[in-house]
């Protein structure tokens, strides 16, 4: 592969290095990208972000990322073309998190496992009012779509679910990831799913959580999540960073030097844990 330019493509993505050395095959767990004449859904939550797949290498290369998982955002709902075309350019260091319709056929997941796709994002803020029984039967139902391909399920959704499916999600017989550290769950739920066999948690959108105040505000978290399971983390830039964009990339991966001080660890959640999940290893 070429090598790519050493600078950040703009200012705003990143003007900080690691203060730590990343470890080889380091993995951006979670990024977005957003390129001109793609179909978006109607009325997104947010306007047309600067997020494109040149930039995102560049900062990947700034950071020492050598591998990263695009994951479909609302923007575009079901419609996977821009992610199947990133995947294609970007090649096999980089994986995908699709989103698909319940009519979705067995040919296109084919299509999108052959393109380097390892797993299905569920939307459960858009399913938040739905019983639970409703719920239950939606995830059992993408989870067989996973199982033989050998995916895992990926839930973007409010903390609220979480607590509500909770029972539910602590016996669920398949893997999952929970986005942004669970929008808000608390941290006794969060050791129970992670105490089980199939939970991961992304280490991603500190932001989110603390919304204006200081993303300092959840190293407590952070710390109790890393001395309880290590393995089961992952770390994830949430590139663009929206709706504003306004974020230091390489300051927030430089928060892993504070909340994960042991080097071993670290390589557990930027190596180890997305190399089981995504690259079969």
């Amino acid at each position: 592969m070429t090598p790519l330019p050493t600078t950040p493509m703009r200012a705003t993505t990143s003007n900080t290095r690691p203060r730590f050395t990343m470890p080889p095959l380091s993995c951006d767990s979670h990024f977005h990208v957003f390129e001109p004449g793609y179909p978006h859904v109607p009325d997104p939550l947010y306007t047309f972000p600067d997020g494109t797949l040149e930039q995102y290498l560049r900062l990947a290369d700034w950071l020492g990322i050598e591998r990263m998982v695009l994951v479909q955002p609302t923007f575009y709902g079901t419609d996977n073309s821009l992610l199947l075309d990133v995947l294609r350019k970007a090649g096999p260091r980089c994986r995908g998190v699709a989103r698909i319709d319940d009519s979705a056929s067995e040919a296109e997941l084919d299509r999108l496992h052959d393109a380097g796709v390892r797993a299905i994002r569920l939307d459960l803020f858009a399913r938040a009012r739905w019983p639970m029984a409703e719920l239950v039967a939606y995830i059992r139902a993408m989870a067989g779509r996973a199982r033989p391909r050998g995916w895992h399920l990926q839930f973007y959704t409010p903390g609220a679910v979480v607590r509500t499916l909770l029972p539910f999600l602590a016996e669920l017989d398949h893997p999952f990831v929970i986005d942004h550290m669970g929008y808000g769950m608390d941290l006794d739920g969060l050791l129970l799913l992670l105490a089980g066999g199939h939970c991961h948690l992304k280490l991603s959108g500190p932001y989110r959580l603390v919304k204006d105040g200081p993303v300092a505000g959840v190293e407590p978290l952070v710390r109790a999540l890393v001395e309880a399971r290590p393995d089961r983390l992952l770390w994830g830039s949430d590139w663009p960073h929206l709706p504003d964009g306004q974020r230091d990339t390489g300051e927030l991966l430089n928060l892993l030097a504070d909340w994960v001080p042991a080097a071993e660890d670290r390589r557990r959640i930027l190596v180890e844990a997305p190399g089981r999940l995504f690259y079969g290893q």
